[in-house]
């Protein structure tokens, strides 16, 4: 599964390119900084079996916050947001929560799955897959694979009682772990540790030229 690291150079990624001169040091540690948080449903597992991927990587931990700043931005009279943080505060609240969804959430979702809609409906969502074009079959995706007209057993797998995603905090589920090799990953394929070098890079050559420009 991606890691925490993978996630935080993701999201810095989004942050340089939707902040662009305004993803400064404030900014970076807001975008980046949040989207590390939702990997502590890591945690909240260990105490609340199969809420690893579900506590904090589910579609409403951005809806609802979106609806919110949605509300509080266009049909309030005064916008909260932009009274005490002004346009530059409402840009990175969005920015943000495009990290969380694209950076963190749906990222784990196409790899390995979480549970998108918990706790209305506890169901992980496993949506990793492939999108070609064929000579033969055309346009084929397996994100989503149905069986019989509904979603199949490889897409829509377990539920939070029993999934378990294995981390170095709690390798195994119900069992001692004495004997068990506990792995944190930084950047399990070469793929990603690209990705992760990109996006630190990027972050870092942000930073340059915002304390240039001071």
């Amino acid at each position: 599964m991606p890691s925490t690291v993978v996630h935080v150079a993701f999201a810095g990624l989004l942050g340089v390119a939707l902040l662009a001169s305004t993803f400064d040091t404030r900014a970076i540690l807001v975008v980046m900084g949040c989207t590390a948080v939702l990997d502590l449903d890591t945690l909240i597992g260990v105490v609340v079996p199969g809420t690893h991927r579900a506590a904090l990587h589910n579609v409403w931990i951005v809806l609802l916050p979106a609806a919110v700043l949605l509300w509080d931005g266009t049909i309030r009279e005064e916008s909260i947001v932009r009274e005490r943080w002004g346009e530059y505060g409402a840009r990175v609240t969005w920015t943000t929560l495009a990290a969380l969804l694209f950076a963190h959430v749906l990222f784990d979702a196409f790899f390995n799955g979480v549970n998108l809609f918990w706790p209305v409906h506890d169901r992980f969502y496993d949506l990793s897959g492939t999108l070609l074009v064929t000579d033969q079959r055309g346009l084929v995706q397996t994100f989503v694979e149905l069986d019989a007209g509904a979603i199949a057993d490889s897409t829509a797998r377990g539920t939070t009682e029993n999934t378990h995603y294995r981390t170095g905090f709690d390798p195994t589920r119900g069992e001692p772990a004495t004997d068990v090799e506990r792995i944190f990953p930084i950047a399990a394929t070469g793929e990603r540790f690209v990705l992760t070098i990109t996006g630190f890079a990027a972050v870092f050559v942000r930073i340059l030229e915002d304390r240039t420009a001071d």
